[in-house]
């Protein structure tokens, strides 16, 4: 069950089998089923959740009932609603199994035991949150600046698995795009591309 974790740790700080099995009583185990909440807007967020096998995603939904995809975690990664995690406030995001899951969750206080019993860890998770405020800082800019056609195009090269495993509208609810601009798209890109051959 952890050796996606300690393959996904090690490929950013050397990590011994020792040094994580010293922590996996740590971790819950937890399944969820397709649409199951893992954390519930105003509700605190009480764990980061590793992704062994399915995939979640983060959303909120407006006034109107519009749903607003924020990201997408698949095996390997990391979901948490940090702000909530760190401070303690009610959440103001989602965050539910698009596909049954697996997953390894670490409470606030395992994760602070975690870096004490493995100090280097917290370089680990530093990187981790590092890498997710470049990758929102990119995202925000993407979304001030680029055409749908550019976003789609830019999202399937980043996350190609995406593009098989999730339904169109929440591509579309990621983007910023409906259903319908999304299709239209796509068709308009296909049929280019067929022009081109």
């Amino acid at each position: 069950m952890f050796e996606l974790l300690y393959k996904k740790i090690n490929s950013i700080i050397p990590i011994t089998e020792e040094e994580l099995n010293s922590c996996k009583d740590l971790f819950v185990l937890k399944k969820l089923r397709k649409r199951q909440f893992l954390l519930q807007e105003g509700n605190v967020c009480k764990y980061q959740a590793f992704v062994e096998k399915g995939m979640l995603r983060s959303y909120t939904v407006d006034e109107k009932g519009t749903e607003h995809i924020l990201q997408f975690a698949s095996e390997g990664w990391w979901m948490a609603d940090l702000s909530s995690y760190l401070t303690g406030e009610p959440s103001l995001f989602n965050i539910e199994a698009v596909e049954d899951a697996e997953l390894l969750l670490l409470t606030k206080p395992s994760w602070e035991k975690l870096m004490a019993i493995i100090p280097k860890s917290e370089h680990y998770f530093r990187i981790l949150i590092q890498n997710n405020l470049i990758a929102t800082q990119k995202r925000l800019m993407q979304s001030l600046v680029e055409t749908a056609e550019e976003k789609y195009k830019k999202f399937a090269q980043t996350y190609p698995e995406c593009i098989q495993r999730l339904p169109q509208h929440m591509i579309a609810s990621y983007l910023g795009l409906s259903r319908e601009t999304l299709s239209r798209m796509r068709k308009n890109i296909v049929l280019r591309d067929k022009d081109v051959m």
